[in-house]
């Protein structure tokens, strides 16, 4: 009997919250990516298939921050991000956790976009 990789695991978790969550032009999908080093975070037109906003810890301006993926550069991340989207004309977004845990940085990163001005 073979059992699950934590890649197919995360799959199909992330499967099961694309199910219930699909941005609109009103309403674009907030995808959030913590990987070993960088975060990446894009606002997302599902219908027209379409990347609305786009920020990571690689940006030019972000750089010179050395952010890592941790707690601390999710809450810097989070308010540039709501800054980005507002001048990109978006004021609400469906939040799409992309299979990670809410909680830590996930948390922290919602929270400080949340403050930053965008309504989930």
């Amino acid at each position: 009997m073979k059992t699950n990789s934590k890649s197919k695991l995360l799959q199909k978790r992330k499967w099961r919250i694309r199910k219930k969550v699909n941005g609109t032009a009103a309403r674009p999908r907030l995808s959030v990516k913590f990987t070993a080093k960088h975060i990446y975070a894009q606002a997302v037109n599902d219908d027209a298939g379409e990347t609305i906003a786009f920020i990571s810890s690689l940006d030019v301006d972000l750089r010179k921050q050395k952010l890592a993926a941790n707690v601390a550069s999710a809450e810097t991340l989070g308010k540039a991000f709501a800054d980005k989207a507002t001048a990109a004309g978006i004021s609400e977004v469906v939040f799409d956790r992309n299979g990670a845990r809410y909680h830590g940085k996930v948390k922290t990163f919602a929270d400080a976009a949340r403050a930053g001005g965008l309504k989930f």
